[in-house]
Order: C-alpha cells, then sequence, then structure tokens
C-alpha cells in the first residue's frame, strides 16, 4: 500500500517547500492539494491557487508523485486547465497524476457567476469535462460544442510528457460517478458514505464495500480489470481517526488494504485545525512504517 499526504494550500510558500520535501524524504509516495478558489473554514484565510502552488512543488522535489485532490470543474475549463497540466507534467519529470472529481456545492458553485448545478448535472458536466479533457490531453480532440464547455481548433502542443497522457483518478461516490471511473480513469478515489448519512468507522466501511461493488460491476461494463484501476482512500472526512498514533494507522491500513485499496491519503494534521489536528509528529511515526505498509 502507497501512503501520501494532503496539503492545504495556505502556508507561506518557505514552510510549504520545506514540508514537501520532509514528506519526499520521509519516504512518503504522494503528495496532493485541494483545488479551490478558496474552501470551507479556510475560505478567509491565505488560500493558493493549487497549479502554481504544485509547479512550485514540482521544482522543489525530484521523486514524490504530486496530484490534484480533487480538480474542480466550478472553476476549470477543459482547454485551459489541459495545458496547465501538460506544463506541470514536464516541468515535474511525468510525476502528475490528475484527481478529478464533480464539484461541490459551497462557495465554487457560484464563485464564477453561475447558478449551482444539481447533483445530477454535476455528473453530466463532469462527464463532458474528462470527455474533453481526455481528447485534449491525448491530442485526439480540436473541435467540440457540449452543454457546458466549447473548443475550436485547439491545437495543442507539446503532449503529455506521460503516455498517452497524465492518469486520472476519479473521485466518484455513486453509480454514474463510479461508472466515469471505470471509464475514463487509472484510479479511483472515495472517501467514504459522500451522502454524509452514516460517518461512523462501520458505516464508512459498509459505504465502501457497496461502492466496490459498484465499481467491480462498471469496470466489466467498460471491458477492464478492476485491478487496473488503482484504489485511494482519502482519510479525514469520517469519525475515524487513524493519525491518533501510528498503531492506530497500521490497523486502518491493514483494513482498508484488506478490501482491496491500493494508496491512502491523510490530511497532514494541522494545529491551526479545527478537525486534523493531531499532533503533527505523528506523520514521522507513520513514515517509520512505509515499508511494513508498502508489503500490505
Amino acid at each position: 500500500m502507497r501512503i501520501g499526504a494532503l496539503l492545504m494550500p495556505t502556508d507561506p510558500w518557505p514552510e510549504t517547500k520545506a514540508k514537501a520535501q520532509e514528506l519526499e524524504a520521509a519516504g512518503f509516495d504522494h503528495l496532493w492539494v485541494y483545488d479551490h478558489i478558496n474552501w470551507r473554514r479556510y475560505r478567509h484565510r491565505p488560500w493558493f491557487g493549487a497549479v502554481p502552488w504544485l509547479t512550485g512543488v514540482a521544482a522543489a522535489t525530484s521523486t514524490i508523485r504530486l496530484g490534484t485532490l480533487v480538480a474542480n470543474p466550478n472553476i476549470r475549463h477543459p482547454l485551459t486547465f489541459a495545458k496547465d497540466v501538460i506544463t506541470l507534467d514536464h516541468i515535474s519529470g511525468g510525476r502528475v497524476t490528475l484527481g478529478i472529481g464533480a464539484g461541490g456545492t459551497g462557495h465554487d458553485a457560484s464563485i464564477m457567476g453561475h447558478e449551482p448545478l444539481s447533483p445530477g448535472r454535476r455528473v453530466d458536466r463532469l462527464q463532458e469535462f474528462l470527455t474533453m479533457l481526455d481528447g485534449l490531453l491525448c491530442g485526439t480532440l480540436e473541435s467540440a460544442r457540449g452543454g457546458f464547455y466549447s473548443v475550436s481548433d485547439a491545437q495543442i502542443h507539446p503532449k503529455c510528457l506521460q503516455e498517452p497522457r497524465v492518469p486520472f483518478a476519479i473521485a466518484a461516490g455513486g453509480p454514474r460517478t463510479i461508472s466515469l471511473a471505470a471509464r475514463f480513469g487509472e484510479a479511483w478515489i472515495t472517501w467514504g458514505d459522500t451522502s454524509g448519512r452514516d460517518l461512523t468507522p462501520d458505516g464508512t466501511i459498509a459505504a465502501v464495500q457497496r461502492q466496490l461493488e459498484l465499481l467491480a460491476r462498471a469496470c466489466d461494463a467498460a471491458d477492464r480489470r478492476m485491478d487496473d484501476l488503482d484504489r485511494i482512500f482519502l482519510i479525514g472526512n469520517t469519525e475515524d481517526r487513524p493519525l491518533v498514533s501510528a498503531e492506530a494507522f497500521l490497523d486502518f491500513a491493514r483494513t482498508y488494504a484488506a478490501m482491496g485499496f491500493t494508496d491512502l491519503v491523510f490530511h497532514h494534521p494541522r494545529v491551526d485545525d479545527e478537525i486534523w489536528n493531531e499532533d503533527p509528529s505523528v506523520v514521522d511515526d507513520i513514515a517509520g512504517l512505509i515499508p511494513e505498509l508498502h508489503r500490505l
């Protein structure tokens, strides 16, 4: 099992750079950032743009994989985003994984002057976003007119450093989005019951097991092997607290590895956060377990 950390893009750049380098040196496999204009309880705090932030991290590191968790169609257009992603892929030396989601209902849903979309319309938009982004990054699409986005004579050079394009990790909790993950993704991301009805540890496991069943059926329908998709669990949005100690994290990892997950991502603890405020020294303790975690 691979282990990654999600950093909030709120700290002064020297602190962010140092923390990214520490995570790489400690042996963590990947490093992620949210993609928003601003976000929830951080709305009135500093918040940096995801792509420039990742570009700086790419220049400051050399081995750790980098990604968005997740790119936000509320504030992105497939054409301009494709150009940014290709540039980031080259600067990083091919270390980018593009996490993509449907976009939420918070402040970002209307910050560009649009009315927030219904859940069904957000999935419609995600399908169009993925279709266009996939075609643009692979070089198979130049012009398209959709219900949400349009592209006209877009000839993008150079192509991605990774072939045929940067890998997609698609956040999905329901049948339609999970079908999109099976169709377009190299990885699937979940954090459990995305409806929020049951955030207990047992409820989260039950929700994830249902999602895994949906993913298996969706992969069959897409004529894909489920084992060809990485399965990423994002820690921190449920009542589970695996970062209270390295032992708790290892137990949590064993549980999710047994369900077939290939990767865990945790929110890096912050003493100034209302929720993710465990002792940051636990990250060093988890780093000491990475060889054992890799064997799960």
